[in-house]
Order: C-alpha cells, then sequence, then structure tokens
C-alpha cells in the first residue's frame, strides 16, 4: 500500500462548501455519503490531489473552523496558474487574506479565507 495523507476539512454545510470548491479550484466530486443526521462526507479532488469535505459534528469532536474562530491548519494548493486560481477562489467568495506575490521563499503565492474559514495558499514555484 502506498502512504497518502488526505484531508478532511470539516465545515459548516459540505453541499455549499463542495460548490465551493468546484468554482473556485475547478475540484471534482468523486463520491458522496450520507453521514446521517443529515450530514455529508464528500470525497474531491483538484486534478490528482484528494480532499474531502465533511459537515460539522461536535459530538465527534469535528469542528468547523468558523465553530472554533480560526484555523491552525493551512491548505497549500500548488497548480500551473496561481494567480488565474487565486481570482476564481475570490470571485467565488473567498477572501483574500494576503495577495498573490513572489514570496522570497520561492513561491508564487496568495493566501485566500474560503467561505467556510479554511485557509488557502495558491502556490506555484519560483523559476522553472
Amino acid at each position: 500500500m502506498e502512504t497518502t495523507i488526505t484531508p478532511l476539512l470539516t465545515v459548516s454545510d459540505a453541499a455549499a462548501a463542495v460548490e465551493y470548491y468546484q468554482r473556485a479550484f475547478g475540484a471534482t466530486e468523486i463520491e458522496r455519503h450520507d453521514a446521517g443526521n443529515g450530514r455529508l462526507v464528500v470525497e474531491l479532488q483538484v486534478d490528482d490531489a484528494p480532499f474531502a469535505v465533511v459537515d460539522e459534528n461536535p459530538e465527534a469532536f469535528n469542528n468547523s473552523p468558523q465553530a472554533l474562530r480560526g484555523t491552525s491548519v493551512r491548505i497549500a494548493l500548488f497548480v500551473d496558474d496561481p494567480d488565474a486560481v487565486f481570482a476564481r477562489a475570490i470571485e467565488a467568495g473567498g477572501k483574500e487574506l494576503f495577495p498573490m506575490a513572489d514570496q522570497p521563499y520561492g513561491l508564487r503565492q496568495g493566501r485566500v479565507e474560503d467561505p467556510f474559514g479554511h485557509h488557502w495558499l495558491v502556490s506555484k514555484p519560483l523559476g522553472d
């Protein structure tokens, strides 16, 4: 078996989050599961990068950034055209936290907060 890491993003409204990630990042829905009590678990991917979106479930210690009033995790999304993806994420309803710019650590990068409180670092290495 190959070792992988797949982020599971807890949100207040998984169905709306799926729509945002599709518009903002071109995400493709792979599979949708009913987790009971109206909660969803939706598997998505951007190109070949998988992630999942799940509805909040405080009883299982799954709280959204909105419920926690912040997040300690940033998601780094590396794409061919970070300027276009960043602009699309803002247009789809995201909030610019840091503008797209060439960074001294070798990345073209901007930071956007999605409507559900998750922070995305939209990036591409500088150079080739």
